[in-house]
């Protein structure tokens, strides 16, 4: 008898509110990129320049949720799952990123919100999931200052069309990878590089995550608010002082420097002196602007990172050692399987006495699937959810704060930089059909659910 069948987990084991659910984003599952009066986001350029994402792919089409998204939703259902993450995108609400209001935006979100409550599904939308209007990033986007008003005046019609019915919001999605990929190593969109304007946009998107917040609370009073962050295990190569030294750094860039100022700790300067150098873009009352009372945080968790001390790497005189190099099993994403991280994330994260509620909102595992006779047997998949879900098991039982579980992701879809490379679904999608399939990690899951 194989883990799958044998498996001592039970949804019971968690408590009757323990929240379970699948998160999407917008950008990655919609395609449909102009469609109904709908502007271009960074990542719509971004895809369309040669070398940007492997093999040459882009998102027009992606797995056409905006056309399909009533099948899907029915797939939820069927799945049992009680709880739907998924992203506005800005450019459908406001194409060119402030002033006019696209209503066909609005319609098609509307759609989906009461087609998730007609079938007993809860809406959870973040509003920010890395799309920014391109018409924004003209002048300047996240480096630009204004785009802390930008965005508080997109938030504002997202809250006063859909508060009425959508009663938990997750503000800004993961600012540590899409302000450090996309301003800093450029590898993402929109391509920038340099500490410069990594550190305008660190600043401003933290502003911008209080202000977002602040503005739901506001207007949707009886709202459920959290944002969500990007959270890594960090451990060090050796217990040399040097390899001790470089992980602190690199553990408070990857997992402090955004949480820290939310919280109204300010920003970690001392235990990473880089971000000194955001002292010459906070003003007088930035630091009473930054932090927010949150209803939940939401972290979101693969991997664990091993780090060396390299002294010649700017900034942070660290060196991540890759999944391969230490020869553990790895992900598609050359992320290592490891599922205690988890585990030691929340942990660390239950140190801070201010957050209120965490949620596990993103967690999952892209591995090579194949379609054989009408069924995906992604047993790598189920046995990482699986294993994931005990180290939950265990924080509880620890006495830990975690009061939910958010599988990345419902479907296969557009894998950011990698493309159709890495599917990370618990339904297979063939992306020349759009033919879905629910794969027995899928399966799986809707028997534990049930």
């Amino acid at each position: 008898m194989n883990k799958i069948e044998n498996s001592f987990l039970n949804k019971d084991q968690f408590g009757d509110d323990f929240l379970w659910g699948v998160s999407t984003a917008a950008f990655q599952i919609e395609g449909a990129h102009d469609a109904d009066g709908k502007g271009s986001s960074i990542w719509d350029v971004f895809t369309s320049q040669k070398g940007k994402i492997k093999n040459g792919h882009h998102a027009l089409t992606a797995c056409d949720f905006y056309n399909s998204y009533q099948n899907d939703i029915d797939l939820i259902k069927e799945l049992n799952i009680p709880n739907f993450r998924f992203s506005i995108s800005w450019t459908r609400i406001m194409p060119t990123g402030t002033d006019s209001v696209n209503q066909a935006g609005i319609d098609y979100y509307n759609k989906i919100i009461n087609s998730l409550l007609a079938s007993g599904i809860e809406p959870w939308i973040t509003l920010y999931h890395w799309d920014l209007p391109y018409a924004l990033e003209k002048k300047g986007g996240w480096t630009n200052r204004e785009s802390v008003t930008w965005f508080s005046e997109y938030v504002a019609i997202c809250a006063q069309h859909f508060g009425d019915r959508v009663k938990n919001w997750m503000v800004i999605n993961e600012p540590s990878v899409f302000t450090g990929a996309g301003y800093f190593l450029g590898i993402h969109a929109p391509g920038k590089k340099g500490i410069t304007n990594y550190l305008k946009a660190m600043h401003h998107v933290t502003l911008a995550t209080a202000a977002g917040a602040k503005i739901v609370r506001n207007l949707v009073p009886d709202a459920n608010i959290g944002t969500t962050f990007s959270c890594t295990h960090i451990e060090p190569a050796t217990q040399s002082a040097k390899d001790v030294e470089a992980a602190k750094r690199v553990d408070t860039l990857l997992n402090r420097t955004f949480i820290e100022p939310i919280l109204g700790l300010g920003y970690p300067q001392a235990d990473l002196p880089v971000l000194k150098k955001l002292n010459n873009y906070i003003l007088e009352d930035d630091l009473n602007n930054l932090s927010f009372d949150f209803d939940f945080i939401g972290l979101q968790c693969y991997t664990r990172e091993v780090v060396k001390s390299a002294m010649l790497i700017p900034y942070i005189g660290a060196e991540l050692i890759s999944a391969e190099k230490r020869n553990v099993i790895s992900t598609d994403m050359g992320w290592e399987v490891y599922p205690p991280a988890l585990y030691y994330v929340l942990k660390k994260f239950n140190e801070y006495k201010n957050i209120k509620k965490i949620i596990i909102t993103e967690n999952g595992a892209a591995f090579p699937d194949t379609l054989s006779n009408g069924k995906v047997y992604d047993i790598k998949r189920t046995h990482y959810i699986q294993d994931h879900l005990e180290q939950i098991l265990k924080a509880k039982e620890d006495g830990l704060n975690v009061e939910g579980y958010f599988v990345w992701s419902l479907t296969d879809n557009f894998e950011w930089a990698e493309g159709y490379n890495a599917r990370f679904g618990l339904i297979h999608v063939d992306f020349e059909t759009q033919q879905r399939t629910i794969k027995h990690s899928g399966l799986w899951f809707k028997d534990f659910l049930s």
